[in-house]
C-alpha cells in the first residue's frame, strides 16, 4: 500500500455491488488450443494464524475458474507482504517470472518491457471502467501496465467527544484552525491533540498529505521530483513551528512514531485528530469512538486533494501466456469475485461503475466520502522506477524535518531522488 498502505485493513464490511462487464480475454471467447499452467503470486492481506489469509480466496477463485476453463491450470502462491515484492523480483532476476503477480509496484518491470499492457489483457470497455486516477497511476508514458487491484483514500478524523469537551463545534478547515483546536484540546487535558506519524512505517503518506495542503507534491506535472520546492518546505516549517515545537503532537517523537501507533491512540480515545483511511472509520465506531470525518485541512482552506493509494496486478510476458492470463484476469475482475475480496478486507473498488453502485447502497454510506475523493486523488509517483528506493529513504529521514531545518532535510532528499532518477534512467 507501498504495501503498508493497505496491510491489515480487515473486516470493514464493504458490501458494494460491483458492475464489471464480464468478457473473455483479448475479446475472444474461444477455448485455448493447448493446456497451460499459470503461476500466480499474490500478497496476503490477512493473517494465516487467524484464518484470514488470502490463500482461501485465491484457491476458491481458481477452483471455480478451472471448471469453465479446464485447459488452464493456475498454481497459486500467497506470500506475506514483507517478502512478496522481493520474491517476485528474485524470480524475475532468475528468469522464472510468474505469469501474474499481485504486489505493491509494477514500474521497474514495465520499464524493462517485461509486462503485458492492460489492453492486451482486457477489452476497451473494461479498461474504461477503471477510475481514471487509478488507471493513470498504473500507466507509464500513457500506456497502462499496472492494473489496480484495491484502493483507498484518506480523510481527516476527529473525536467529537473530545472536541465537545474543548468547546469546538466543527472540524478545522485550515492549518491555523487545526493548531487553534489542538491548543484548546491540550488545555482540556488531551495528551495527543494531533497524531503525527512521521516514523518509518508510512511517513511518505503523512508527509504527502501535508505537502498537498500547501499546494506541493513529490513531483511536478512532468514527473520530476520536487522535494525541496517552496510549498513543501513551507508545509514542514509550519508543522515544526505550530505543532511539534508547540507541544501539540503528544509526548512521542513524530520521527519515530508509526501510523499504527497513532491509530491505536485514536481508537483508545487518546489522540483527538489524525488522518485516516476507510477501515479506521469502522474500527473507531466499533471501539465506541464518536468519530467525525472531514476533508483534510489545508494551508488556506479545506484541501480539495487527498492521498490515494492502490496495490497492483500485472502479467509478465516471459512465458508468453497472454491469452490465458487475460482469461483468468477477466474472470477475477468479475463482480462477484472482486466484491468477495473487498468485503473480506474492507477496501474500496477500483472502477467507476462499482463506485456508483456503492453510493446507492445504504450500507456503504460511511464510505461514500472516501469514494468521492478517488477520481481526483493524488497518488505516489509509482510509475517512476526510482520511487521504490526514494520512498524507502523518505520513510527513514523525512521525520527529522520537524526537528532540524526542513529545507536542509528536503534538499538532501531532492539530491538523493535525482540521483536515483539518473541511475534508473527514467523520468516517467
Amino acid at each position: 500500500m507501498q504495501r503498508r498502505r493497505l496491510l491489515g485493513l480487515a473486516a470493514a464490511g464493504l458490501t458494494s455491488v460491483m458492475a464489471l462487464t464480464t468478457l473473455s480475454a483479448c475479446g475472444s471467447s474461444s477455448p485455448l488450443s493447448k493446456n497451460v499452467t499459470l503461476h500466480l503470486i499474490a500478497a496476503d492481506y490477512g493473517d494465516p494464524k487467524t484464518g484470514n489469509s488470502s490463500t482461501e480466496y485465491w484457491n476458491d477463485i481458481v477452483r471455480s475458474f478451472q471448471k469453465d476453463n479446464p485447459r488452464i491450470k493456475v498454481n497459486v502462491e500467497v506470500v506475506d507482504w514483507t517478502h512478496v515484492d522481493d520474491k517476485v523480483a528474485e524470480l524475475v532476476k532468475a528468469g522464472k517470472a510468474p505469469d501474474i503477480a499481485q504486489i505493491g509496484s509494477y514500474a521497474a518491470y514495465a520499464a524493462q518491457d517485461q509486462l503485458y499492457t492492460a489492453d492486451e489483457l482486457f477489452t476497451v470497455s473494461q479498461q474504461a471502467d477503471f477510475i481514471p486516477s487509478l488507471a493513470d497511476a498504473g500507466s507509464v508514458d500513457h500506456t497502462q501496465y499496472g492494473i489496480p487491484w484495491v484502493s483507498s483514500s484518506r480523510l481527516f478524523f476527529y473525536n467529537k467527544k473530545l472536541f465537545a469537551n474543548a468547546g469546538i463545534t466543527k472540524a478545522p478547515e485550515t492549518w491555523d484552525d487545526l493548531a487553534a483546536d489542538a491548543k484548546l484540546l491540550k488545555d482540556t487535558g488531551v495528551k495527543e491533540p494531533y497524531g503525527l506519524p512521521l516514523g518509518p512505517e508510512e511517513a511518505q503518506a503523512e508527509s504527502l498529505m501535508w505537502m498537498l495542503g500547501s499546494g506541493g507534491n513529490y513531483t511536478d506535472t512532468v514527473g520530476s521530483y520536487t522535494f525541496d520546492s517552496a510549498p513543501n518546505v513551507d508545509a514542514f516549517a509550519w508543522v515544526k513551528k505550530n505543532l511539534v515545537d508547540a507541544g501539540l503532537v503528544g509526548p512521542k517523537d513524530p520521527a519515530k512514531t508509526d501510523r499504527k501507533q497513532v491509530f491505536a491512540d485514536f481508537l483508545a480515545g487518546k489522540a483527538a485528530m489524525i488522518n485516516g483511511h476507510p477501515t479506521l472509520l469502522a474500527q473507531a465506531k466499533k471501539a465506541g469512538i464518536n468519530v467525525g470525518v472531514a476533508q483534510l485541512p489545508g494551508e488556506t482552506g479545506a484541501d480539495t486533494n487527498t492521498l490515494g493509494v492502490a496495490d497492483w496486478v500485472m502479467a509478465f510476458k516471459q512465458n508468453g501466456n497472454v491469452e490465458a492470463d487475460g482469461k483468468f484476469l477477466q474472470y477475477v475482475y468479475q463482480q462477484q469475485n472482486l466484491v468477495k475480496f473487498l468485503d473480506q478486507y474492507g477496501l474500496l473498488p477500483v472502477t467507476t461503475s462499482a463506485s456508483q453502485a456503492m453510493r446507492k447502497n445504504p450500507k456503504d454510506k460511511d464510505l461514500v466520502k472516501f469514494l468521492d475523493l478517488l477520481p481526483e486523488a493524488i497518488f505516489y509517483p509509482v510509475s517512476k522506477t526510482s520511487w521504490g528506493p526514494v520512498s524507502d529513504r523518505v520513510k527513514k529521514v523525512i521525520g527529522t524535518a520537524v526537528h532540524g531545518d526542513p529545507k536542509s532535510v528536503l534538499s538532501d532528499l531532492q539530491i538523493y531522488a535525482e540521483a536515483q532518477d539518473a541511475d534508473s534512467g527514467a523520468k516517467q
